[in-house]
């Protein structure tokens, strides 16, 4: 009888440990598929790409930058803000005339013929007076409409940027950088090429083999000898464009008027005195002259057009 309780009790113990072990299983089990269900959901999350573009900013190259009071909204700031920069050929014998304000510009243009004194003189008979005849016209460009850009990055070449100004020539420059980077003790190995990039003071190498400029780009910062000093150099993925289609629409200049057909009867400045004064004056149609380009007969230039952005 007493052998047989305490079997049973000792049956009872060995239960209850295994009923514990059980449950501490299910619990395991249980967190396991929790943590699993969490990862889950954070996979599925779109990416947050403003926390990936700073997490890409310590491989970018330094620039030195300073605030000018622009601010803008936070949805643009993914945006590619182009700048127009266009060239437009200018004939000898013709001027471009800015005026502060559009509707003078329309007003001279709706005009088309101009007759511009040329003698100025309130005792000038009649026919002593030199005038000369001017046609008006709109000025027409091609502005983008749309642009893409496909940007590629090389496998084998690397951005170095912070270089110090040093009063050496740019050959002696890049032979120096090609020497250090081309030593495997300092992580680099033959360069095939390099390039000075004038716009923004880098310099791109490139490397015959694979893998060297991964290696070089993981290290992101290395000390260079330049003289007897060490400069700390930067090195980033060197990214390159293309551009896979561009439209362009044609946009008429507000401001701007073109006179053709101005014949070569004075000197350079005097013609140009001559015509700002016609235009200048609300009687003749005109108003305030802001800008004005002349090219004599026998001469061809090429005027630069900047976004408008009013006057002043």
């Amino acid at each position: 009888s007493q052998e047989l309780c305490g079997a049973v009790e000792q049956g009872n113990a060995v239960l209850q440990k295994d009923k514990e072990a059980v449950e501490q299983k299910i619990q395991e089990v249980v967190k396991e598929k929790e943590l699993l269900q969490k990862n889950l959901e954070e996979e599925k999350k779109p990416p947050n790409y403003e926390e990936l573009s700073y997490q890409m900013l310590p491989s970018l190259p330094e620039r030195k930058l300073v605030f000018k009071g622009l601010t803008t909204d936070k949805e643009d700031t993914n945006k590619l803000m182009l700048t127009p920069l266009i060239r437009y050929p200018l004939l000898g014998g013709s001027a471009l005339i800015t005026f502060e304000k559009a509707e003078v510009a329309q007003r001279v243009i709706e005009m088309k013929e101009h007759t511009v004194e040329l003698s100025h003189g309130e005792d000038l008979e009649e026919f002593d007076r030199c005038r000369m005849r001017v046609q008006a016209g709109p000025v027409d460009v091609l502005l983008p409409s749309a642009l893409e850009i496909r940007l590629t990055q090389s496998s084998r070449s690397i951005l170095v940027s912070g270089l110090p100004s040093l009063s050496i020539p740019e050959d002696i420059l890049l032979d120096k950088l090609e020497l250090f980077f081309s030593k495997t003790k300092n992580g680099g190995g033959e360069v095939e090429s390099r390039k000075f990039l004038d716009d923004c003071g880098h310099v791109v190498l490139t490397f015959v083999q694979d893998g060297v400029a991964e290696q070089l780009m993981a290290r992101g910062h290395v000390q260079v000898p330049l003289g007897k000093i060490k400069y700390e150099l930067k090195i980033s993925p060197y990214m390159s464009g293309d551009v896979t289609d561009l439209q362009l629409q044609p946009s008429r200049c507000a401001r701007t008027v073109l006179l053709s057909g101005i014949p070569d009867v004075l000197a350079e400045e005097p013609m140009r005195d001559a015509l700002e004064i016609h235009f200048q004056k609300d009687s003749r149609g005109g108003g305030e002259v802001v800008g004005l380009g002349y090219v004599p007969a026998g001469r061809r230039a090429v005027a630069v057009f900047k976004e408008d952005v009013g006057w002043p």
